[in-house]
């Protein structure tokens, strides 16, 4: 199976054993399809008007694996996302996939964030809403920005371990435990760690395939109200530390990148030749030294 390493930590705050799993797993509702975007020349931020959105695929994987762990060990699943009212419809959709309710994080306060303020934002809800998780599950990035940023930072602010490129999960529920087993692409081997529940946890992107959304539930979700709303008064976060106000990151300038000359020259011999071709001309060019 490749390398295994086994970590133990304990844990920061007490955790029910043997009443199945409370899971969290925070989504970024409303990417915009990656084949639209665009940038404001002038605020340098994202333009999402009349930009189609989606939820992001890469959380579908995490809310898979978070499905899984509920299937085999019970206990409930829920979502939650920062983002504008309209987020609503996609926190939905994780209602349709399985999850058990759903809060969008809503608040005028909370606009302009980047990932340290809106890391911040998504930590103190859970602290505050759900202070005796087990999991927090997070996709490994987002299309939009990719950064990679919000699950190590989300851990921080917890002050609890934080694990990547998790593909699959073991619990023991009388123990309070889990085993993580993740995949190191670069290295190609598996590695295994064992955890004090809570912990927090990013999913390996091409990993779990996600299950379809059920149209039934989805409608479910919308009739029994399953989303609520979380805005600043419940959550009575410090303005200086949310949104935009929040924000250390600064987009100083914004670049279109300009379109690389090729001379398209195209190799039709030998194909046992076409290396030595490639790399004469590579030379040729000075890409590449002799």
């Amino acid at each position: 199976m490749g390398a295994t390493v086994i970590s133990q930590v304990t844990p920061t705050q007490s955790v029910g054993k043997g009443e199945g799993l409370t899971i969290i797993v925070p989504v970024k509702a409303a990417v915009p399809n990656i084949t639209a975007v665009r940038l404001d020349p002038v605020t340098h931020n994202l333009v999402r008007e009349g930009v189609p959105l989606m939820l992001n695929p890469y959380d579908r994987n995490a809310l898979e694996f978070a499905l899984r762990l509920k299937d085999r060990y019970g206990g409930r699943v829920i979502t939650l996302s920062m983002a504008p009212p309209s987020g609503k419809d996609f926190l939905e959709s994780t209602i349709g996939m399985g999850a058990d309710e759903a809060y969008l994080i809503t608040d005028r306060v909370f606009a302009g964030a980047d990932t340290l303020a809106t890391s911040y934002t998504v930590a103190m809800t859970i602290r505050k809403l759900f202070p005796e998780f087990n999991l927090v599950v997070m996709g490994e990035e987002t299309t939009d920005s990719t950064t990679a940023h919000m699950p190590a930072q989300v851990a921080s602010w917890l002050g609890l371990p934080y694990l990547y490129y998790v593909v699959d999960g073991e619990v023991n529920l009388k123990e309070g435990t889990v085993r993580l087993t993740r995949y190191l692409e670069d290295e190609g081997v598996f590695e295994e760690y064992e955890f004090q529940m809570p912990v927090i946890v990013s999913v390996y992107k091409d990993s779990n395939p996600p299950r379809e959304i059920s149209l039934s539930r989805k409608i479910q979700a919308r009739l029994g109200n399953l989303v609520k709303s979380v805005t600043n008064n419940e959550l009575k976060l410090d303005q200086y530390c949310v949104g935009l106000r929040g924000s250390p990151t600064i987009v100083a300038k914004i670049e279109d990148a300009k379109p690389i000359p090729r001379k398209k020259q195209v190799f039709k011999g030998d194909p046992k030749e076409a290396a030595k071709w490639l790399i004469d001309n590579l030379t040729k060019e000075g890409v590449i030294k002799s």
